[in-house]
């Protein structure tokens, strides 16, 4: 499972759990749109868009800042896609993985001489883990959060893997969790219970 896959599956597997702690609001009728939109496909493994009553979660994971084209205007052309497709809100938030100075990482919008487009920017390695631990389906994101101790951070993490009560939820999770922290450190596995 690659990296962009392991999220995606988790985003899939718990659309609530992301809604929750990307919109702060409950959620209720969810459905996992297709990636693929109207016009010219525009398709990328890192890409899910969930939909409630009222709106649309557009979640799209970024390892590098770089792309053809600039995520500002891609972001604007999804956001156009979606809005003609289902006519209703739309929250777009960007995942940044890896640590990286670039600028690309830290712009928010697409801006041109009559048109401005905005989205959230999250870069996992600024993000504090504690949020992350006290769900399941984040717990392989807490992995990538900011740290001073990144073996406490990893042993805290497999504490809260070994709580998962359900034995396929606490497997999946695992595997996730260790395919995410592979991402950044190679030996934190050993950390991990399964």
């Amino acid at each position: 499972m690659t990296y962009d896959n392991t999220l995606k599956y988790l985003v899939k597997q718990y659309p609530e759990q992301f809604i929750r702690s990307l919109l702060s609001s409950e959620p209720r009728d969810i459905q996992i749109l297709k990636t693929e939109l109207n016009q010219e496909f525009i398709r990328a493994d890192s890409v899910t868009f969930l939909q409630t009553p009222n709106q649309i979660l557009h979640i799209e994971f970024q390892t590098l800042p770089a792309s053809t084209p600039p995520l500002p205007l891609r972001m604007l052309d999804y956001w156009v896609r979606l809005y003609r497709q289902y006519n209703c809100d739309i929250e777009q938030v960007v995942i940044f993985l890896k640590p990286t100075s670039s600028e690309a990482a830290f712009v928010e919008q697409f801006t041109a001489r009559n048109t401005s487009h905005r989205y959230r920017i999250i870069r996992m390695w600024e993000q504090n883990p504690e949020p992350l631990l006290t769900s399941s389906a984040l717990l392989p994101l807490a992995t990538l959060a900011q740290t001073d101790s990144p073996e406490t951070l990893l042993q805290q993490i497999a504490v809260k893997v070994s709580m998962i009560e359900e034995t396929a939820i606490q497997q999946s999770i695992s595997a996730c969790t260790q395919l995410r922290r592979g991402f950044t450190n190679k030996n934190a596995q050993n950390f991990i219970v399964g």
